[in-house]
């Protein structure tokens, strides 16, 4: 069964600006910490970098059912080739998972130059979030018997 995967960038831009943005403003006892974690358009380009490396750790964790990958119009597709007994019911959530493991992993690879106390845990969480993600592709339902 062929499934598509479809990741919004701005939506994810978008969630990595509302962490970085959160997380700068809870910094009470370091002044300066809002201007230095919170993403700026400036800062662009980087964050796009961090966009390719995340994309190729998904695809990395996917290769098995990997049929096509492609970025076009600022969304990131992904045809996977899965089982026939996959639960179609799993591919929304397996969306969602890969969304939030891209703005995981976009964070902490920021994290670590501008937060470096926090970027393990947000490692940890984008990992957390691709092995979901990995393990929801591997899923096949039960067989059901036929009743008469």
């Amino acid at each position: 069964m062929r499934i598509r995967i479809v990741i919004d960038k701005e939506a994810v831009y978008e969630e990595v600006a509302k962490t970085t943005s959160y997380t700068g403003a809870k910094m009470d006892e370091d002044p300066g910490a809002y201007d230095r974690i919170f993403t700026t358009d400036e800062d662009r380009e980087q964050l796009e970098r961090f966009w390719g490396e995340s994309c190729t750790g998904l695809c990395e964790a996917l290769k098995r059912f990997l049929e096509s990958e492609a970025e076009s119009g600022g969304r990131y597709v992904l045809e996977l080739e899965v089982s026939e007994s996959f639960d179609a019911v799993l591919r929304g959530p397996m969306e969602k998972e890969a969304a939030s493991y891209m703005v995981l992993s976009i964070v902490s690879k920021w994290y670590a130059f501008t937060n470096k106390g926090e970027a393990g845990d947000y490692a940890a969480g984008a990992a957390s979030m691709l092995e979901g993600v990995r393990r929801k592709a591997c899923h096949k339902r039960k067989p059901r018997r036929p009743v008469y």
